[in-house]
């Protein structure tokens, strides 16, 4: 009998099976995935304070979080995890980033990285639940 069960906490059995699962469909359609997954970590005396995570797959990086310590806000660690993440994957077979925000979050903070609205979702109800789709081409 089938049985679905809320996990907490994502594992690397799962991540394994994630990346198997859509790496072999891709190559059933003969186009390589390359489902990967990254995290860069922001460190300062080795306190953890920002983080950045994704993936890559087909031609495509995507941010999935970015996090940065209320206290270390507005010193730019934020955008050095943003070039950490361009420095890495420039110049290898990546066409664009792309990443979503909320209106509340910082849609701002990534146009003036350089990243351009493809898209605006507008919530009504709340405007600060408007979904921004962002890309910038590497």
């Amino acid at each position: 009998m089938l049985k679905i069960d809320f996990v907490k906490e994502f594992n690397d059995e799962m991540g394994q099976m994630l990346d198997k699962g859509f790496n072999d469909f891709a190559k059933k359609s003969d186009i390589v995935c390359n489902y990967t997954p990254f995290t860069f970590v922001a460190k300062e005396n080795d306190k953890i304070i920002g983080i950045i995570t994704g993936h890559s797959y087909y031609k495509e990086v995507h941010i999935g979080d970015l996090i940065v310590l209320e206290e270390y806000r507005n010193k730019h660690i934020g955008s050095k995890l943003m070039a950490a993440v361009e420095e890495y994957f420039k110049g290898k077979e990546y066409k664009n980033i792309n990443l979503t925000t909320y209106g509340f979050q910082a849609p701002e903070f990534y146009k003036k990285c350089g990243y351009e609205v493809e898209y605006i979702r507008e919530d009504k109800e709340d405007p600060r639940l408007t979904k921004y789709f962002l890309v910038k081409k590497i």
